[in-house]
């Protein structure tokens, strides 16, 4: 089946929160959601446009208009929840969003188009996240680096250093996070300014690099990961790879601030001058 328009994903997304407990980060929904409508990996990894999936896009609107319709809440962080209506709701007639977010929009003539026609929500109402991800795909590949390097840093990494060399096996830096102020692992990253999905074989390729160097690993990508190389990053018996994709890189960014301006709730300011300094 082709991934279903962002109004049919209504009711699988709720269904997703409801057997996720009722809360859920970006990657978990989409996860929770591919499982339910038994998608393809082929499916799953349908680029829309740029460097984003299909899925990953009208995930994205089915979320803002269940958010909106009173069903869905997120915050700074980037976690979404059942609201107590979204709780005590199990389906939603999509008509009935589709009517509600357009008596709520100011824009009320591109959503009655989308209502009628069923189209995908006017794409000049760009979302924020595709304009984050759009400064870091401009970003030459050091500078790439040096904004996960500044990432990480404020994230709580210390001793964070940039390799970047060729030649060796993908590793772009090292950083070592304490927890607790008790405990402290050193950690091996790669960041990869990507168009697609990362595969399982370059996840491979990446712990081979890390043999004999540390004991946890981090992927850092613009784009996303097959659900093959999310199974091969976290398989038992070898050291696990935390992976970081496109969209969660951009929901870090703006929960530290960086490069993200958030004027009002619900206004998302792109601060470019911040992307053009690496």
């Amino acid at each position: 089946m082709a991934v279903p328009t962002y109004d049919n994903l209504f009711n699988p997304v709720i269904k997703a929160m409801h057997e996720l407990g009722g809360s859920a980060s970006v990657s978990e929904i989409e996860e929770k959601v591919a499982e339910i409508l038994k998608l393809t990996e082929e499916e799953i990894s349908e680029i829309h446009k740029g460097n984003r999936t299909q899925l990953s896009y009208r995930l994205a609107w089915s979320r803002n208009y269940l958010k909106r319709y009173g069903v869905l809440e997120n915050s700074s962080r980037g976690v979404w929840a059942l609201t107590t209506k979204g709780r005590e709701t199990t389906s939603v007639d999509k008509d009935e969003v589709n009517r509600t977010v357009k008596s709520l929009d100011k824009k009320s003539e591109s959503i009655e188009e989308v209502v009628e026609e069923g189209k995908e929500p006017d794409e000049s109402e760009e979302l924020w996240q595709e304009s984050v991800l759009k400064e870091l795909l401009n970003l030459k590949p050091d500078a790439f680096e040096r904004l996960c390097q500044r990432m990480l840093r404020e994230s709580g990494f210390v001793q964070v250093e940039v390799t970047g060399r060729s030649g060796d096996g993908g590793i772009d830096g090292r950083g070592i996070i304490k927890i607790g102020g008790l405990l402290s692992f050193h950690i091996i990253f790669q960041c990869k300014r990507y168009v697609g999905s990362v595969s399982s074989k370059e996840i491979r390729d990446f712990r081979g690099a890390m043999a004999g160097r540390t004991d946890k690993g981090l992927f850092i990508t613009t784009g996303t990961f097959t659900r093959d190389a999310k199974q091969e990053a976290s398989r038992d018996g070898v050291p696990p790879i935390d992976l970081i994709d496109g969209e969660e890189l951009v929901q870090k960014l703006k929960e530290l601030g960086l490069g993200v301006k958030i004027e009002t709730e619900e206004s998302v300011e792109i601060d470019r001058d911040w992307f053009k300094s690496f």
